[in-house]
């Protein structure tokens, strides 16, 4: 697409407007309700959908196309993060009703660094176009690991704070208890961070760690910046909601990991074959439409089985319960 300047203005614009009635909503702490983050998550898909459907009016199918299968992507691979975020949550023992704060400025702060990111991976990008074969072998790596860790079940290790939190603790000092939603307050003498600042920070930077799969994901099925970045700020500005919406649903998703590394691994087959085509190599290149088809087809799967997973699983877990219910009468009796 060409984009010009005063697009990418306005754009921005609007994205800092809906995150300000975002935090204009939110700005009094309250536990947030399954209504409200229900009714807000739909929003925010609605909002994506009128975006993509502007893209196929004014750009046509293809930047359209990019656009729905990036965001579907962004998203499916953040509902994976929110299994991170809830041990952040109960490490720092966030209040319920500071935690959609918490949300809000994490991720503001991952989305801006984000865009550091995207801009830097398409300048690479179209300077260099061998990195492409970087990406594609970086995301199927990612995709066998993300089977390797859900085979090994490793989906309640604690969470542990990166070398640059730990850096920020040490230099400004933490407060011992939470202070409202104030972020640094005087102790001592000296002004230190609050528990409330860390847990954003530590939301924020965990983000883009997220970000060396996730960028390199729409990359393979866009090469487009705006693109690239409208999908990755879409995806992440409803993240807060959906939060509090599945949030008790996330242990449900049991085979989210297969269905994340199917996805992965055949964006990275994808970037391969993009790759080797550039590269003057005659092999077939993967479309958006059969992308997009391929992605949405492994995320019903994935959803379907891991329900029916679940369910199983709490059947046989009530039936063990009341077993152990009847042997237990059976030897008082």
């Amino acid at each position: 697409m060409d984009v010009s300047t005063t697009l990418w203005v306005l754009t921005v614009l609007g994205l800092a407007a809906l995150i300000a009635v975002d935090f204009f909503i939110g700005r009094k702490p309250h536990d947030v309700s399954i209504k409200e983050a229900g009714i807000w998550t739909v929003v925010w898909i609605v909002l994506a959908a009128l975006f993509g459907l502007g893209l196929l009016v004014f750009a046509g199918g293809q930047p359209a196309g990019e656009f729905f299968a990036g965001f579907i992507t962004e998203k499916s691979l953040s509902v994976d993060n929110l299994f991170v975020f809830v041990l952040i949550m109960a490490k720092f023992s966030v209040p319920s009703q500071y935690q959609q704060r918490v949300l809000l400025v994490g991720v503001l702060i991952a989305l801006v660094l984000r865009a550091i990111f995207i801009a830097a991976g398409a300048a690479i990008l179209a300077s260099f176009a061998w990195v492409f074969y970087i990406f594609g072998a970086f995301l199927i790596y990612t995709a066998w690991k993300l089977i390797q860790e859900a085979r090994a079940d490793e989906s309640d290790e604690e969470w542990e704070e990166n070398k640059l939190l730990k850096a920020a603790e040490k230099r400004f000092g933490v407060a011992d208890r939470y202070h409202g939603t104030k972020l640094w307050i005087e102790q001592n003498g000296k002004r230190v961070m609050t528990p409330m600042l860390v847990v954003m920070l530590a939301i924020g930077t965990t983000d883009v760690l997220f970000a060396l799969d996730s960028i390199p994901a729409i990359f393979g099925l866009t090469q487009d910046p705006y693109i690239v970045f409208t999908a990755n700020a879409f995806a992440l500005m409803g993240l807060r909601q959906l939060y509090f919406l599945i949030g008790g649903l996330l242990r449900k998703l049991v085979h989210l990991s297969y269905g994340l590394s199917v996805i992965l691994g055949f964006i990275g087959v994808k970037l391969v074959l993009h790759a080797l085509h550039e590269s003057g190599v005659h092999v077939p290149e993967i479309s958006i439409p059969v992308s997009l088809g391929v992605i949405c087809a492994v995320l019903v799967v994935t959803t379907i089985t891991s329900l029916i997973a679940s369910k199983k699983q709490a059947q046989a877990e009530a039936e063990q319960k009341k077993a152990e219910g009847a042997e237990k009468d059976s030897i008082e009796a």
